[in-house]
């Protein structure tokens, strides 16, 4: 079972104007979230994220990079950040665009500061969900990797519906090495059945 995370979230704010970044920051600290804020899109890269889940409010037109350019960018940068947009020069064509790219939001100013913190809760329990996904997938590829080939080949034959003699049989081993390899890849695995452990190679198989 996975241990769940014990850090706090964190709330990443990117936006120029100095008044709009207090603000964000005195409403996010009177709910008891941490707030990170920067100036622009490079000075958010120049610190590392935290190892936490997260949400990033970002503005839409900003001097050096728009938020809409960078929002284009974040998956290629390996950021997984769900995204709130605030803006107050969007458009209904904007909001749609950035919608249909993922965003959580797109609230145009001046709004309501319970339709961003709606919109903030969201994102974070998105990435929490996800962080938690990439967990149980490398520590389920983890598993797979202490295998050896011997085992990973016996595996691989018994999901596909074959019977340890057949098995034994296409790989040339005694059956009961067969039935030890077997034994031992479901024990490496945690798994105790058939059925689960098709369902691990078949997981294994979508992550590859």
């Amino acid at each position: 079972m996975l241990t769940p995370t014990l850090s706090p979230p964190v709330v990443y704010v990117i936006d120029d104007d100095s008044s709009m970044r207090a603000a964000l920051q005195d409403l996010l600290a009177s709910v008891g979230l941490k707030v990170c804020a920067f100036t622009s899109t490079r000075e958010f890269l120049a610190r590392p994220t935290d190892d936490a889940p997260g949400c990033l409010v970002l503005d839409v037109r900003m001097p050096d990079q728009s938020g809409m350019d960078f929002h284009r960018q974040m998956l290629a940068l390996g950021i997984g950040l769900p995204v709130v947009f605030i803006t107050g020069h969007g458009d209904i064509a904007m909001g749609v665009t950035a919608i249909k790219r993922g965003a959580i939001e797109f609230l145009t100013k001046p709004f309501r500061d319970q339709d961003l913190l709606d919109a903030i809760q969201q994102g974070l329990e998105q990435d929490r969900a996800r962080r938690a996904h990439a967990a149980a997938s490398a520590q389920l590829q983890e598993r797979w990797r202490s295998l050896n080939e011997g085992e990973r080949e016996v595996v691989r034959r018994v999901v596909q519906g074959l019977l340890n003699k057949q098995v034994a049989a296409q790989l040339n081993l005694s059956e009961i090495t067969v039935k030890v390899r077997r034994a031992n890849a479901m024990r490496k695995l945690q798994v105790q059945s058939l059925a689960a452990l098709v369902r691990i190679t078949e997981k294994l198989e979508r992550l590859a």
